[in-house]
């Protein structure tokens, strides 16, 4: 898409503070961040919304999400265990989709949030 900004990134029309970038994914930092680390994962190609998505696209939304965990860690926010299985740490994944799920950029995008709560508008 032309005037898509997320494409824009990805073709490194506009810069970003990127932290994972493959031949089918790039994923950066949010420029309003909601929460100590909030990460924003997107395919290279441009795919609108997630109901937009078919049965093709099922590795890429695999491989989007299959990416989280790995990025939770190396941001610090994992999900991990004390020593009596109690878990700690922890993020969140939420993808927005169409204006009355809040989508305000139309390129299909995984938010990852993570760190210390309470996070913005969360309490």
């Amino acid at each position: 898409m032309e005037n898509c900004l997320f494409c824009k990134i990805a073709a490194k029309q506009i810069p970003s503070s990127v932290v994972y970038e493959d031949e089918d994914l790039l994923a950066f930092k949010d420029i309003n961040p909601a929460a100590p680390v909030h990460l924003l994962v997107i395919p290279k190609r441009h795919v609108a919304t997630l109901s937009d998505c078919a049965a093709g696209d099922a590795a890429l939304l695999g491989k989007m999400l299959a990416l989280v965990p790995k990025l939770a860690a190396e941001f610090g926010c994992a999900v991990a265990y004390d020593a009596d299985g109690t878990p700690n740490g922890g993020y969140k994944t939420l993808i927005n989709s169409g204006p009355d799920g809040g989508q305000e950029v139309y390129h299909l995008h995984l938010h990852m949030y993570g760190g210390p709560r309470p996070w913005r508008g969360q309490r």
